[in-house]
């Protein structure tokens, strides 16, 4: 980390910190009675920009596309200012993983290549110049050839992994996972260069994250044990320890257990029926990184203030997506705001 640049980067992540949303701002957004209230009424927003040259008529997906658009210019530009760390470069990462499987997916589901396009935004991509790949996935007639054309890629492996493993499960969810796995391996690599306690605390949880629901997913599934191994992120041996007893553990419950003697005992899910317990836990959890994302701001000009921020900007967007998505299906407001992840009362 370059110190005059982490600097700089730390001060503009404090100032996009002052701007970022309040509950009473997504409360307002929430009543909107429509999309095109709910378009007026972000353009009152620091998202005012984002949306001013959507088309009529107003859809969740276009106002979404629009949003990423614009949170994908503000994590290239902190990531520009913070000088190129891998870290952030692996958050970045996620706009591409969210595309590819978005059309791996599509591709399993038989949709045409028109239908696929029109949820892929490819703004991330032409920032750093890597459309090529999504491209060549996209235009792929079929999911094998799809995955062919990733051959090519260091995480190629991963995906014919994926492709393969879906043809025995018929699971979608499994592309998610295994496209999950080459980001947070590429974020596990990439901290091994930090030695700031901080934001490597705010990485390691996001690693913890997606190992511990990797393995209570495989449960789900009836995957092997071997098959839930290949998904872990090696992270050290006390993690393999607990990883290890999980993957053993006889249920799901017991699974869940496992956790009892961690720092994630709190986020043990009481639901009784497993998909609830595994939706209860992923929520508790992402709560949890988003406390740990608005505590990092307690030391200036920290690296934690910029990986808090490029964390603090996602959850955001992804709120507003889900407050588009409930106005256009008609979603009560109180059922909406109860799904977005905000500070608790």
């Amino acid at each position: 980390m370059g110190g005059s640049k982490n600097v700089y980067a730390s001060v503009k992540a404090y100032s996009k910190r002052g701007k970022l949303l309040t509950k009473s701002d997504f409360q307002t957004l929430a009543e909107s009675r429509d999309m095109e209230e709910l378009v007026t009424r972000i353009k009152n927003t620091i998202y005012a920009n984002a949306v001013a040259d959507i088309q009529k008529p107003y859809t969740s997906q276009k106002i979404e596309s629009a949003l990423r658009n614009q949170l994908a210019d503000v994590h290239y530009s902190i990531s520009k200012t913070s000088g190129r760390s891998g870290v952030l470069e692996a958050y970045y990462m996620k706009f591409i993983i969210s595309n590819l499987k978005l059309i791996l997916k599509g591709k399993v589901l038989g949709k045409p290549q028109e239908d696929i396009e029109s949820h892929v935004n490819l703004h991330a991509e032409e920032l750093i110049k890597q459309r090529d790949i999504v491209v060549k996935a996209l235009v792929a007639k079929d999911l094998e050839e799809a995955v062919a054309s990733f051959n090519s890629v260091k995480f190629g492996e991963e995906i014919s992994k994926a492709a393969a493993l879906y043809n025995e499960k018929k699971n979608l969810q499994i592309f998610d996972t295994y496209f999950d796995k080459i980001l947070y391996q590429y974020l596990a690599g990439s901290m091994k260069n930090y030695s700031d306690k901080e934001s490597t605390k705010l990485v390691a949880m996001d690693i913890d994250f997606y190992n511990i629901l990797s393995i209570i997913r495989g449960k789900f599934w009836e995957l092997q044990e071997d098959q839930i191994e290949d998904l872990i992120i090696n992270t050290g041996p006390t993690s393999k320890e607990l990883f290890g007893r999980m993957m053993a553990a006889s249920t799901l419950r017991d699974a869940f257990n496992e956790l009892s003697n961690t720092k994630y005992k709190n986020l043990i899910p009481q639901a009784e029926n497993d998909l609830d317990a595994i939706a209860e836990f992923e929520r508790g959890f992402e709560m949890m990184i988003y406390d740990a994302s608005r505590k990092s701001f307690t030391k200036m000009f920290s690296f934690a203030n910029i990986v808090g921020i490029t964390k603090l900007t996602s959850f955001e967007v992804r709120n507003l997506a889900a407050i588009a998505f409930a106005i256009e299906q008609k979603i009560p407001t109180e059922t909406t705001m109860s799904k977005l992840i905000l500070e608790e009362e």
